[in-house]
């Protein structure tokens, strides 16, 4: 019985995204809310209403919730990259960005340090705006590695990391249901983002114009139409074959899967493949690598256990991860706005930062907007890299 139930939500898990993105396709006013913010509410609601009332449910579903979260996108990134066009890529544009997010991180952090640190009850407060300095600019493995780093107790550590996911969860749901639009109205709007693009459809095996705007009522169709399902399988198995050589390479160097190394790995395997002319017009691989993105946003939503959580003993702690989140997100739309960065690179920045670069797609996505990918992988890379460094800096400064 026990296997079957676990089938069942495998199947749940793997099926269901197809479901929202047909009715969001059908249903009009679903289509205006979108499949990835959806399955967030779903997930959300599935894990505390359903997971967490069964007897030992949630224990059974585990190992499944984490193996499909660690596959899932592994598998999407290369799928995802593989039609990108990097020669468009604007790398100043791109470095100007990411020197202004991690600015705004650090510089809200330590104006945090000193609203909170009185009345969090803390001792060692700046151990605490180290972790969030790490987390903002790198990601949860730099959160774990600080805890280690600066010697945080783990109670401290586990209400951190569980405040993180319950506030940059509602941080992503605002960005996708509301602040595109915002942005796109305070900061300048890249003009191409609105150039006209073609569409692989079931009578062309190709199409020779790389997809910059992804139309609601093209994605995911044709994926195995007849014409394409070679192309798709094809894809398929390089992905694989490229996250294999991934956390060959990441055990090689560390004895475990080092996510900095990891996608590392991918993103650069990923982009020298897509300079291969017969692999970038393979431009339904990335409908089936954001299909992998749909099934990590359910999954990693219905993980989130928010009664769980003690509000009212990391109160302080919860604002200042508030805090730091919002508050440098205004910051830098300040610094973009009078450095004329635009407003995807101001949204993707702050995404690869605050929630890393796992997340760039489902935002990409969401934007509309693909070739801005590229942009946010890479910050979010180059966030992981630093994210210790910044952590244990500026907790010693702050010290």
């Amino acid at each position: 019985m026990d296997y079957f139930i676990i089938l069942l939500w495998v199947v749940f898990y793997l099926c269901f995204p197809a479901l929202v993105v047909y009715l969001c396709r059908k249903i009009k006013f679903l289509g205006k809310i979108g499949a990835i913010l959806l399955l967030y509410f779903i997930g959300v609601i599935v894990g505390n209403l359903v997971i967490f009332r069964v007897n030992n449910l949630s224990e059974m579903l585990f190992p499944i919730q984490d193996a499909l979260t660690s596959a899932t996108i592994p598998l999407a990134m290369p799928l995802i990259l593989f039609s990108c066009n990097f020669k468009k890529w604007s790398v100043k544009k791109s470095l100007a960005s990411l020197l202004i997010g991690v600015f705004s991180v650090v510089t809200v952090a330590i104006i945090g340090y000193f609203l909170f640190k009185n009345e969090s009850g803390y001792k060692d407060f700046n151990k605490i705006s180290g972790m969030i300095i790490g987390v903002y600019t790198g990601g949860t493995p730099n959160l774990a590695a600080l805890k280690m780093m600066l010697n945080v107790d783990e109670a401290t550590f586990l209400l951190m990391n569980s405040f993180d996911m319950i506030v940059s969860f509602f941080y992503l749901a605002m960005l996708m249901a509301v602040g595109i639009k915002f942005f796109r109205w305070v900061l300048p709007v890249d003009k191409s983002v609105n150039e006209k693009s073609e569409y692989l459809t079931d009578n062309e095996p190709f199409s020779a114009e790389e997809q910059t705007i992804i139309p609601e009522d093209e994605s995911y169709r044709y994926i195995f139409s007849k014409n394409n399902r070679k192309w798709s399988v094809i894809a398929i198995i390089l992905s694989i074959i490229i996250a294999g050589i991934g956390i060959a390479v990441s055990f090689a160097a560390t004895g475990r899967v080092d996510m900095t190394i990891l996608i590392l790995t991918l993103t650069t395997l990923a982009i020298a493949c897509s300079f291969i002319p017969t692999v970038r017009k393979m431009v339904k691989s990335y409908d089936i690598g954001m299909y992998l993105v749909l099934v990590f946003s359910l999954v990693v939503a219905s993980m989130v256990d928010i009664k769980s959580i003690n509000f009212h003993e990391g109160l302080y702690l919860f604002l200042y991860i508030v805090f730091a989140i919002l508050g440098s997100l205004v910051l830098q739309t300040i610094l973009g706005k009078i450095f004329k960065i635009d407003a995807d690179t101001t949204v993707i920045t702050s995404v690869a930062l605050i929630n890393s670069p796992l997340f760039v797609p489902m935002i990409a996505d969401s934007m509309k907007n693909k070739k801005i990918i590229i942009t946010g992988v890479t910050i979010g890379i180059i966030g992981y890299a630093i994210g210790n460094y910044l952590g244990v800096l500026i907790s010693g400064l702050l010290g």
